[in-house]
Order: C-alpha cells, then sequence, then structure tokens
C-alpha cells in the first residue's frame, strides 16, 4: 500500500533538474599562477595567485594559500591571504587564519575570531533590494 505516492497525472513531465554540478578547479600548494583566473564553477586556492580570481560558484582559499589580486563570486570562504578587493554576490566568510588586505563588499558577511581585515566591509544595500524584487519579493513601500 501506497501512502504518500501521489497519482500520475496525465501529460505531466517529470521536473527536470540540473545533472552538472559546478566544476571545482583547484591550484595545488606547490603551485603559483601568473595571470587572471576565470570559472563558472568553484576555484580552490592551496597556492599562490598573482592576478584576479573570477568564478561563478565559489572561491576557496586555503590556509597557507596567497592570492594578489582581486576576487569576483557568489560566495567567497578565506582561510589564507588576500591582496585585492573581494566581491561576493551572496557572502563572504572570514576564517580565524584569514588575512584580507583590501574591501570586502557583499550581501552577507561571517567573520570568525582571529580573522584580520585591513580595509574597507560594505553591506552591498542595492544588491539586496534587488535580489528581492527577482525573488519574487515586493520592494519595501513607503
Amino acid at each position: 500500500m501506497a501512502m504518500f505516492k501521489e497519482p500520475a497525472r496525465e501529460g505531466a513531465e517529470p521536473p527536470r533538474r540540473s545533472t552538472q554540478p559546478a566544476s571545482l578547479s583547484i591550484i595545488a600548494s606547490d603551485l603559483t599562477v601568473i595571470g587572471d583566473l576565470e570559472t563558472s564553477g568553484v576555484v580552490k586556492v592551496e597556492g599562490r595567485v598573482q592576478g584576479s580570481v573570477r568564478a561563478g560558484t565559489q572561491v576557496l582559499v586555503s590556509t597557507e594559500a596567497l592570492i594578489e589580486g582581486d576576487i569576483q563570486t557568489k560566495e567567497a570562504i578565506i582561510g589564507g591571504e588576500v591582496s585585492g578587493a573581494i566581491r561576493a554576490e551572496d557572502r563572504v566568510e572570514i576564517q580565524a587564519t584569514a588575512l584580507i588586505n583590501g574591501d570586502i563588499t557583499s550581501r552577507r558577511i561571517v567573520m570568525l575570531e582571529g580573522g584580520r581585515v585591513n580595509g574597507e566591509i560594505k553591506m552591498d544595500a542595492s544588491a539586496v533590494e534587488k535580489a528581492d524584487v527577482i525573488d519574487g519579493g515586493a520592494p519595501p513601500s513607503e
């Protein structure tokens, strides 16, 4: 007996899901990249990058890593050192081992005790308002 099964609807297609997860690119601890990186997926930096990093999904900076350039992504998790601006559409996490020399702009910021930032932190309110409208929420009325 199927208690939770819904009857099949005639002509209804099953919902489609993305079968491909975001790609992962890793800069190993013994690797130095000189130049800019760009991907639609995730970048995990364990080594050194001298240039900007743009990732459509996420940038992960390991504890021993160094990025000398700007970061632009949806979510950034920083455990190492970044000398440059960080702009994350959704969220920046500054771990206890992080050192950031540059400005940070994001909707949400999480900072753990011990993390260091030498720069300005901006909570981008205009991006939050724009996201509310896109997500179907009505903008606040005056």
